[in-house]
């Protein structure tokens, strides 16, 4: 098959559509005068609580300053899997930008790869336009900025930046479906399946379903649709897949030990605000953000009415579009797109593929010449049905119909100008210039203003951090002079700043959040009094002598300052031989169960002893307590299931009679009664049995034990899945990491993530398969040289 030759200058169209993107993208937020052009913060929800917090621990990685490697992070969670994590959300090619910036300017770095990301899309995009079907370089440019500048891009992607490596892949895998049906590209088109699900697997699972449905769209129109292009196909994806595998295994692996997440059921959103997330700045939760602006809108509704396009590509591209919006709203197709599990969060995951659809749909119209006056009121008439349909949803604002209105007279007006005046496929070149400048202000304006309103809403809608500044400059300082690490752990305590504190700031601390946190270290945390949000899967810092002690805490940050928290115990010890027992309903009994001595006395009224330390385990109440009338306030903010308040401190009780003061909802919990002299000769038991010294590495632990000593080797870190001790698999202690005391003076653990090496494996199989390719079509180069020759 001849392949469509491209116009001149094809870098222009691509580098137009990605100025036009970060343009309109970076207008909209200094509009809304949000960080690096104002001082509004940009980081809510996740872009603050988990982006950030990764991408400088990255950069910590790429300086060679992070506690822990690849393999492993001893700064969370006491020692979590860190593979699935980085492949999760530091795998992206742009994540590495991180490391050209300064660790004070980890913000500013996350938002110029956020803004690289979104231009790129829209680069890529004008490109494949242009690789699929010849036409206006102008037109191209303005469409793939429409396809990066999408509702979902600017609205929700921006604060998931992981997400818009699957809004790059999309045009990227249409270009290797192109490949694969030239039979061109056959190493290539593998390498790019891979580079897209190693980036971010989840978007580019999406990505790969709708470069599938492109494809045979494209098949069907040229009647090329044979088993072989598809069988093709399937095996350039599982190539690329098998590739990736290395990075992909331990995610899935990562994820099915996680804390379960919510299990929700799929209810569609209604159509008044399915329409209204066409329109320019809407915002929702639970609806597909399929805003494109009305120049592309308008091409994508007109080409059902024109003639000039061969009926079965008008109709096979249209029948697309409207399928997959459909797809959207059906229950077992919302599955599909999201691997069959309705996600606890926004159900419109996919959206970016709808918007891929529309403007390739645009695109099949636009490269056969400007629109006729048929296809124009035809596709105008459609636009303004959606935009009728759109005025019972709250989802519209003050500012969505006049952005509309504007952006519609102005596309339309260039469309109209350029059908109208000049002889020729496209026209007179200077209309065709005012049309496409038009459809590009007309975008610009649009998006610009949708993601104004956006970040205005995300703020007034969801938790909210700062960006770094003298706060987070503070408590790093602090953390920084204390560390000890691995001699003790730095906690870098509360108030929390984000979920991510230990990999923001420094230290080395139970605070956690992510998709993989795993479900041991939540479900022993929880038992030792510790809190959480999210569900379970953003622990908090336990702020307690007990645990300080178990699992090595000898400073942490608290009210503003660091402070020693006592003598801790090592990082290894030997405990009795066999399990501590199961854990029970009291947090304060778990701490001591695993402590192995009695420290807290457990009052029937709530009053303790004088000298000893209150501490309230309220884990469903919200409101504030104190110690008396007089004591000072102590908030808990707790509402399970997807808030548990952690085991507070009310202070040390100083006069007989004082009993906790509660004020708010949840129930009053319990009172513990923390005698600090039994919990010193605990902690000096314990540390008779202690390791002498202990050696803590990426990937590992390794320990000397007291000579002569029996029992468990105890490890202060969560027992995850793919640690071995001693060459054998380790055993759980309470949670913790144990093997058996074997005699010897040495223990070593060592950590692989599970499906590492199952990943590697299948790599290794796919990247041989690939090199057999690769010599194939060598040996038929000169097989054809040699035949030439003769």
């Amino acid at each position: 098959m001849r392949r469509p030759s491209l116009p001149a200058r094809p870098a222009a169209a691509p580098a137009l559509a990605g100025l036009l993107a970060a343009l309109a993208l970076c207008a909209g937020d200094a509009a809304a005068r949000t960080f690096p052009f104002g001082s509004r913060t940009r980081a809510v929800n996740d872009l603050g609580n988990q982006f950030v917090p990764f991408h400088a621990q990255l950069w910590d990685l790429l300086h060679g300053r992070a506690d822990g490697g690849l393999l492993l992070n001893w700064r969370s969670g006491w020692g979590t899997s860190f593979l699935p994590d980085l492949g999760t959300y530091l795998t992206s090619p742009f994540a590495l930008l991180v490391g050209l910036f300064p660790r004070d300017g980890i913000d500013l770095a996350v938002y110029v790869i956020t803004v690289l990301k979104t231009a790129t899309a829209a680069a890529a995009m004008a490109g494949v336009l242009l690789a699929l079907r010849p036409g206006p370089r102008w037109g191209a440019a303005v469409l793939g900025a429409s396809y990066g500048l999408c509702g979902w891009s600017v609205v929700e992607a921006t604060y998931n930046p992981m997400w818009l490596d699957g809004l790059i892949a999309f045009p990227l895998l249409c270009l290797v479906g192109e490949w694969v049906r030239e039979r061109r590209r056959p190493v290539l088109g593998p390498g790019v399946v891979a580079l897209a699900w190693v980036a971010n697997f989840y978007t580019a699972y999406m990505a790969t379903l709708g470069a599938a449905l492109v494809l045979l769209v494209r098949l069907a129109a040229a009647r090329e649709l044979r088993p072989g292009v598809v069988a093709r196909a399937a095996g350039t994806v599982a190539l690329g897949v098998g590739l990736a595998a290395p990075v992909l295994l331990p995610v899935f692996l990562g994820s099915r030990h996680a804390y379960p997440g919510v299990t929700r059921e799929f209810v569609p959103a209604t159509l008044p605000d399915v329409l209204a997330r066409t329109l320019p700045a809407t915002y929702g939760f639970a609806s597909p953000a399929a805003f494109l602006g009305t120049g592309a809108l308008l091409l994508a509704c007109g080409l059902a009415f024109r003639r000039d396009v061969p009926g079965r590509e008008r109709w096979l591209w249209t029948g697309l579009a409207v399928a997959v919006a459909l797809s959207l709203q059906w229950q077992p197709t919302h599955l599909v797109w999201h691997v069959f599990a309705t996600p606890n969060g926004s159900p419109y995951r996919q959206s970016f593929v709808l918007a891929g659809v529309l403007v390739l749909t645009a695109w099949a119209g636009l490269s056969y010449g400007w629109p006729d006056r048929r296809s124009l009121l035809g596709g105008a008439a459609v636009v303004l049905v959606l935009a009728a349909g759109a005025t019972g949803s709250a989802l519209v604002s003050v500012w969505t119909y006049p952005l509309f209105a504007a952006g519609f007279v102005a596309s339309a007006a260039g469309l109209v100008l350029a059908r109208r005046h000049g002889g020729g496929r496209y026209g007179d070149r200077r209309y065709a210039v005012l049309a496409a400048g038009l459809l590009a202000a007309a975008l610009v304006g649009q998006a610009a203003a949708t993601t104004a309103y956006a970040d205005r809403e995300k703020r007034a809608r969801l938790d909210d951090y700062p960006a770094w500044g003298a706060a987070h400059e503070t408590r790093a300082a602090a953390v920084a002079a204390a560390d000890g690490w691995p001699v003790y752990r730095t906690d870098p305590g509360r108030p929390l700043l984000t979920g991510n504190d230990p990999l923001l700031v420094g230290g080395q601390g139970a605070g956690y959040y992510s998709s993989h946190t795993p479900e041991v270290l939540t479900r022993t945390l929880a038992a030792l009094g510790a809190g959480w949000t999210s569900r379970g899967r953003n622990l908090q810092s336990l702020d307690n002598p007990v645990t300080d002690a178990l699992f090595g805490v000898g400073a942490r940050w608290r009210d503003g300052r660091v402070v020693r928290t006592g003598e801790p115990l090592p990082l290894v010890t030997v405990r009795p031989a066999g399990p501590p027992g199961a854990y029970g309903p009291s947090a304060f009994r778990n701490q001591e169960l695993l402590l192995g001595a009695r420290v807290y006395d457990l009052p029937a009224d709530g009053v303790c002893p004088v000298g000893t330390e209150v501490f309230l385990w309220a884990p469903d109440f919200t409101g504030t307590a104190r110690l008396g009338a007089a004591g000072p306030p102590v908030e808990l903010r707790g509402g399970l299931p997807k808030r548990r308040a952690a085991m507070t401190s009310l202070g040390v009780q100083g006069t007989a009679g004082a009993g906790p003061v509660l004020e708010g909802r949840g129930g009053r919990g319990a009172v513990g009664c923390l005698d600090p002299a039994r919990l010193r000769a605990a902690v000096t038991a314990l540390r008779a049995r202690a390791a002498t010294e202990v050696e803590i590495t990426d990937s590992g632990v390794r320990a000397e034990l007291p000579p002569g000593v029996a029992g468990t080797v105890v490890v202060a870190a969560p027992r995850i899945a793919g640690w071995r001790c001693d060459g054998r698999p380790a055993t759980a202690y309470g949670g913790l990491l144990a093997a058996p005391a074997t005699g010897r003076t040495t223990t070593i653990c060592t950590f692989r993530p599970p499906g590492l090496r199952g990943g590697l494996g299948v790599g290794a199989v796919a990247l041989a398969l690939v090199a057999r390719v690769v010599g194939a079509r060598r040996r038929t180069r000169t097989g054809a040289a040699a035949t030439t020759g003769c």
